[in-house]
């Protein structure tokens, strides 16, 4: 399955060391950023969380987007990184869409794009059995990575899982 991810999902799973988990959803095979969430989280990002892992994988691939008038478009709505991501993801076919933004998440669905965020793979990790404890991830990711969750959304998950406090 060929999937393209946002660097908002690379920065998050990275500050909580969970990075692997995308190979996991990959089957193993290659993820793919365009070049704008390359530069955003290994150029711009150096000293942050994300940079080093992402610079150090062999399995993230950077491509091009080839129709940049579709970018063009999705600018008008979206960061340049985020309009990559689904105008790479509409070039390529792609079977699975990785953003956390509302409105790019909103904008991909309505295209047809699959689309999941950093929560809904922490979910999809304790549902395979990845992980055992989904909340000791939302903590971290909430902590270390700053990662904004509502406490609505927080109880939601948690009880989806079984986790209920």
């Amino acid at each position: 399955m060929t999937v393209i991810c946002d660097s908002s999902v690379l920065i998050a799973l990275s500050s909580i060391d969970m990075l692997n988990l995308l190979q996991n959803i990959c089957k193993n095979e290659n993820l793919f950023i365009p070049k704008a969430v390359w530069n955003e989280v290994v150029i711009e990002g150096k000293d942050r969380p994300g940079a080093l892992e992402v610079a150090a994988s062999g399995w993230i691939k950077v491509k091009e987007v080839k129709n940049q008038w579709i970018v063009k478009i999705l600018v008008t709505q979206l960061d340049y990184g985020e309009a990559e991501v689904i105008a790479l993801a509409l070039e390529m076919g792609a079977g699975l869409v990785l953003l956390d933004e509302k409105e790019a998440r909103e904008l991909a669905s309505k295209l047809g794009l699959k689309v999941l965020g950093t929560v809904g793979l922490l979910i999809w990790a304790k549902k395979e059995g990845l992980i055992d404890n989904l909340k000791v991830y939302l903590d971290a990711l909430q902590m270390k990575g700053g990662f904004r969750v509502s406490q609505q959304l927080y109880k939601q998950v948690l009880k989806e899982v079984n986790e209920e406090e």
